[in-house]
């Protein structure tokens, strides 16, 4: 093929313009203004289709606006009114309704794969964990791996779901080279696991339009093969790693209750978590361990009764912000094919992160082409209630109750909250409630009862610290001794920066015994192995405890700072609204004549406002 040049390129790209040399087979006419364009080698026929492309004309004197080219005007005339449009602005389109259904499909933490005793494998060495059945060698027979269902009715009894005692297989046929059988064995008739709910809340981040929150069906859950992980290479070669064949993988299906982008990004965000939680997820999406697919509709808002739109599905999304984007762009194409009078084509579709439209993938299957089937070689399943009793009764407590228990008694802020709880995989967490026994311990064998802080007040300097503080050590150039990440063990220990340091250095900071800078080196030689003995030993070596300035001298710090000052003092004059900054402002230079590390914050702008009314005649 010849090398196009960068300006046909360019034409292509911002006119839409095609050049008439090259692919083009011929000007033979099938329809007003289309041309025939020869179609590149087929790698199968899953992806052989014609092609047409559509010149637009106008059919009247009107000019009809494309609806993207309408977004584009917009977002240009909020630039010139100095408004950003943020991604809250995307959430809705004036006189249509989104519909949207999410499949996702996650990765079971277990040994052994569904149907072959063959380790679960992911990083090993590729074909490395391979059995007969797994590429489906004549004579073999698949033998269901019991341990299999514990992650998955893990997963099942967290989305609410009823389990059902009697469950079946069945083969999905499809032919493509990551599938050795020709089939998967899924549960596409009877699932094991039905009829359940997830409740999305504001905190979850869903959108504004949603409320406080919204209830999001769960059709059903079933257990299904993955299939084997492809490696491309150059030369149109493909490699094959058969290790991920076999894989079990548990298939949640929604029901199609939502209606905005941001609410079906969080509920897969939230599922995540659900799964993580109850050790049902091997790993999350940043490593392939879950992906999402989404249905994705759109009807006019002025008539509900009309039946919903012909769907589109939008294939292994990897990302929570691909999830939204890609939703996004496709209810924007469906909206502007509707407008234009086309229809919409029921067919399966692509997205590639930074893109800012789908891609047709190919048409939709759907029943008749998958051919299910009963599997014949797989006895029916059988859940006894017992063990599903078991199961539900020591579940672990679920991000909901937790956030509940960290924001209600402990203080935090739901952003905060949300944060513990998913860094590390739930270990970030562990180490929070550590830190803050270590504090809580310290508190009542040193403090009387009534001189003890209030345990939310360093609950949340704890958060605080635990969630930002940590976070910002493997940001400094700290030298050889850093390490690249902060590691967490499962139950809630800092390889760098042990549970019990940082209880010891908050509890000092939370009675303004050492200041927050001296905080701050502290955490750095703790986390660098720089610390000689204990926090409380080094600060004594030091000389590091904060050693406050008397009350007479906050006072006269206060009335020097003002002197000369006549122009700001003149902003607190009858004020509306109290000039806070201008404040700040005199209590920086306050600080700034008074003695390093000898002056509380809180304290001299205390001691600042009571100068400032004193001057004005308030006192």
């Amino acid at each position: 093929m010849r090398r196009v040049p960068i300006s046909e390129v360019g034409r292509y790209l911002l006119r839409g313009s095609i050049s008439k040399r090259g692919c083009l087979v011929g000007r033979h006419t099938l329809g007003h203004g289309a041309v025939a364009l020869r179609s590149p080698t087929p790698l199968s026929g899953h992806f052989r289709a014609a092609s047409t492309i559509e010149k637009p004309t106008a059919s009247s004197n009107e000019s009809v606006v494309p609806f993207r080219k309408q977004l584009k005007e917009e977002a240009k005339l909020a630039k010139k009114q100095g408004k950003k449009k943020s991604k809250g602005d995307y959430q809705t389109v004036d006189g249509w309704e989104l519909t949207v259904g999410i499949e996702i499909h996650a990765q079971l933490n277990t040994a052994r794969k569904l149907f072959s005793p063959a380790t679960t494998s992911f990083n090993d060495e590729p074909n490395s964990h391979v059995a007969l059945f797994d590429v489906s060698m004549p004579g073999s027979q698949p033998l269901i791996q019991r341990e299999t269902l514990l992650p998955a009715l893990r997963a099942a009894l967290a989305l609410n779901c009823e389990i059902q005692s009697v469950s079946r297989f069945d083969r999905k046929h499809y032919f493509w080279w990551d599938q050795p059988a020709g089939y998967q064995i899924t549960q596409y008739y009877e699932p094991f696991a039905k009829n359940g709910h997830i409740t999305l809340y504001a905190r979850d981040g869903i959108a504004a339009e949603d409320g406080e929150s919204v209830t999001v069906g769960i059709k059903q859950v079933q257990l299904e093969q993955d299939t084997a992980k492809t490696l491309t290479q150059t030369g149109n070669v493909h490699w094959l790693d058969f290790n991920r064949v076999g894989v079990p993988l548990v298939e949640i299906i929604t029901e199609p209750d939502m209606h905005h982008p941001r609410t079906a990004a969080a509920l897969v965000r939230k599922i995540q978590l659900l799964l993580n939680t109850v050790d049902t997820c091997v790993s999350g999406m940043e490593t392939g361990g879950l992906r999402a697919d989404v249905n994705v509709s759109v009807r006019k808002a002025d008539d509900p009764s009309c039946k919903l739109g012909t769907r589109t599905e939008i294939k292994n999304l990897g990302t929570i912000k691909a999830v939204e984007d890609a939703i996004i762009a496709e209810r924007d194409r469906q909206i502007q094919e509707l407008e234009a009078g086309r229809s919409i084509a029921g067919e399966t579709r692509g997205w590639s992160l930074g893109s800012k439209e789908t891609r047709r993938l190919r048409g939709k299957e759907g029943e008749v082409d998958y051919r299910y089937m009963p599997d014949p070689d797989i006895a029916p399943l059988v859940i006894g209630n017992d063990l599903v009793e078991h199961l539900r009764t020591s579940l672990a407590v679920l991000p909901d109750a937790e956030l509940d228990t960290l924001i209600n008694d402990f203080g935090l802020t739901a952003k905060d909250a949300l944060s513990l709880i998913i860094l590390d995989n739930g270990a970030r967490v562990q180490y929070f409630y550590k830190v803050l026994d270590g504090i809580d311990r310290k508190m009542q064998v040193e403090l009387a009862d009534k001189t003890r802080p209030d345990l939310k007040s360093y609950a949340t300097l704890a958060a605080n610290w635990v969630t930002h503080e940590l976070g910002r050590l493997t940001t400094y150039k700290a030298g050889p001794l850093a390490s690249a990440e902060l590691l967490f063990t499962a139950d809630g220990e800092c390889a760098q920066v042990p549970a019990a340091d940082l209880s010891q250095l908050l509890y000092h900071l939370c009675l303004k015994q050492i200041t927050g800078k001296v905080a701050k080196e502290l955490l750095l030689s703790i986390y660098l192995e720089e610390l000689q003995g204990s926090v409380e030993e080094a600060i004594e070596a030091n000389g590091l405890w904060f050693r406050e300035i008397s009350e007479t001298e906050y006072r006269q710090l206060a009335k020097e700072a003002v002197e000369g000052e006549d122009k700001v003092l003149q902003e607190f004059i009858g004020y509306k609204k109290f000039p806070q900054g201008k404040l700040m402002y005199l209590v920086g230079k306050m600080m700034k004549m008074g003695p390093t590390e000898r002056i509380n914050a809180a304290t001299a702008e205390a001691a600042m406002r009571a100068q400032i009314e004193a001057s004005q005649g308030r006192g």
